[in-house]
């Protein structure tokens, strides 16, 4: 169940750092809009409308994995359940912070009153909440390194196997050639064997024809030597 929890957590913490990262574009787009012109604006509008419903959704979807981690706990025994619960909590607070920091981001610059990270933290958490908040977010930056450097190695996996399924295609070519040559000079065996045959044959018969004009010729001395003396 650990490393069930902690899957969600990097799943979790991969979400919240696409949430930060969103929210900080928005809260640059909600900034400044008297200096832009019409179209400029109703572009910004609609940049900042698509960012703001993929936030709305991910916070949602790291709610539920937030759900997910507190069945997982409540399941376990010992004192894996309480150190889990207390990292579940740390999340939910770290969430809260995030929704909060949307909500302001949401809205124009200048009707926003500021308030600082400080302010926020001392108002909404307390200072476990902080201490676990800072122990999460370490743990968030580790996870993030670690897939950074998976993704990584998946990169480097899938351009090391693309150069293996390139040389492994150069050499299915080469060896395709080989194999038409081969048959090309089988067959040329072929017709060559086929001619050595034919002049084998030619000079077989050459031979026997020879033979028997030389018999005929010796049949034929015989009668006349036969008759020579015979007169």
């Amino acid at each position: 169940m650990a490393s069930l929890v902690d899957n969600y957590e990097q799943q979790y913490a991969v979400l919240t750092a696409d949430i930060t990262a969103k929210i900080g574009r928005i809260r640059v787009q909600s900034g400044g809009k008297k200096h832009r012109r019409g179209d400029d604006q109703r572009g910004v509008a609609c940049e900042k409308r698509a960012f703001v419903q993929d936030v709305d959704r991910q916070i949602e979807e790291a709610q539920e994995l937030l759900e997910q981690m507190e069945l997982e706990v409540r399941g376990m025994n010992g004192t894996a359940r309480d150190r889990l619960r207390g990292r579940v909590e740390s999340h939910r607070a770290e969430l809260k912070r995030l929704t909060q920091e949307f909500q302001i981001a949401k809205k124009p610059k200048e009707d926003v009153t500021e308030i600082t990270v400080e302010e926020s933290w001392d108002n909404n958490v307390t200072e476990d909440q902080r201490k676990r908040l800072l122990d999460a977010s370490e743990r968030i930056e580790r996870s993030g390194r670690t897939l950074q450097n998976g993704y990584r190695m998946a990169l480097e996996t899938e351009e090391i196997g693309s150069q293996v399924l390139k040389e492994l295609h150069e050499q299915r070519e080469t060896i395709q050639r080989s194999r038409g040559r081969l048959r090309e000079t089988d067959a040329e065996l072929g017709r060559g064997s086929r001619l050595l045959s034919g002049m084998i044959f030619r000079s077989l018969q050459q031979r026997i024809i020879l033979a028997g004009v030389a018999l005929v010729l010796i049949i034929v001395a015989c009668i006349v030597i036969y008759y020579s003396f015979k007169s």
